[in-house]
């Protein structure tokens, strides 16, 4: 399956408003007088023909960078959304399907430079190994990036997140089934389901547990690779609904997402849906923004002479 050059020089051409207008209208939210946003990213702004992603550091200037940044489409099935889009037309399911592979990069044969940056942060190296040894965490070859693997119920890599050892740049993979988000340790009967917004995050809370001696393994942990919330507020996060479906055991919700107005509403959004069939607890960090931010609070406070 291919496209032509003309196909991508037009893709390339589609600016994001435009897409949205035509094609999304019910995804759009006027700002202000040249100022929009997309109602599944709240933080997502659009202007003067640019759109950035204020919560993911992330931005572009077409719909085409857009479905494969955001939507994580891979560059030829985002070539043809738009391309049958302008003709009327929809990509058919069997050529979706064939898209959409997981498209990981070259990995390195050991993940020296992302042990090293994640220990920086406060991460226990043995859930490192842990990970890797799970093949849920890598090192890419060409630009030492984290990998963070999520696999469907069968073990098949279906998601994949990069995140950058020495700057704030992090993206999806293309091909990634957001259904599938980064995830481990549920045992089989666990009936408590532990929720973050990014990988590092449920890997410092797990941190924080083996440190205080607690049997963590016996619960699940969930990475939604971000949150937002809409006008209904029956929403609630692709990974975090698929999970549940996939996880009919689970009983216990605990949601430790972040302390900042996103996080805080997202938690709202999702305890309002799933409060009745579900015990949800809020259990944001005890200090700053995010876990990994309170776990290395702790690490300094651990280490400060006591008086």
């Amino acid at each position: 399956m291919w496209v032509t050059p003309e196909q991508i020089e037009n893709a390339r051409r589609m600016d994001l408003l435009t897409y949205l207008q035509t094609y999304e209208p019910d995804n759009l939210q006027r700002l202000g007088t040249e100022t929009y946003c997309t109602k599944e990213h709240d933080s997502l702004k659009i202007s003067n023909g640019m759109w950035h992603w204020f919560s993911r550091h992330i931005g572009g200037k077409n719909a085409l960078d857009y479905l494969i940044k955001v939507k994580g489409f891979s560059f030829l099935l985002a070539v043809m959304t738009i391309n049958n889009a302008a003709e009327g037309k929809q990509v058919n399911r069997e050529e979706r399907e064939k898209l959409k592979d997981l498209e990981v990069p070259k990995l390195n044969p050991n993940i020296r430079r992302v042990k090293r940056y994640l220990m920086s942060r406060g991460i226990d190296e043995r859930l490192i190994d842990y990970c890797h040894k799970e093949g849920m965490l890598f090192e890419d070859e060409d630009h030492h990036n984290c990998v963070f693997i999520g696999k469907d119920e069968q073990g098949v890599p279906k998601f994949g997140s990069l995140r950058s050892t020495t700057t704030d740049f992090k993206r999806d993979l293309d091909g990634s089934d957001k259904k599938y988000a980064f995830n481990l340790c549920l045992k089989k009967g666990s009936d408590t389901l532990h929720v973050f917004e990014a990988v590092i995050d449920l890997m410092s809370h797990i941190t924080l547990s083996v440190k205080s001696n607690k049997e963590w393994y016996k619960d699940g942990y969930l990475s939604l690779g971000g949150v937002y919330a809409t006008d209904n507020k029956k929403d609630i996060p692709l990974a975090l609904n698929s999970f549940l479906e996939s996880h009919p055991d689970i009983r216990a919700i605990r949601l430790h997402l972040d302390n900042d107005e996103i996080g805080r509403k997202a938690t709202e959004q999702i305890t309002e849906a799933l409060k009745d069939k579900y015990e949800v607890i809020d259990e944001p960090p005890k200090s700053g923004k995010d876990y990994n931010e309170y776990l290395q609070n702790e690490i300094r406070r651990r280490k400060e002479p006591t008086r």
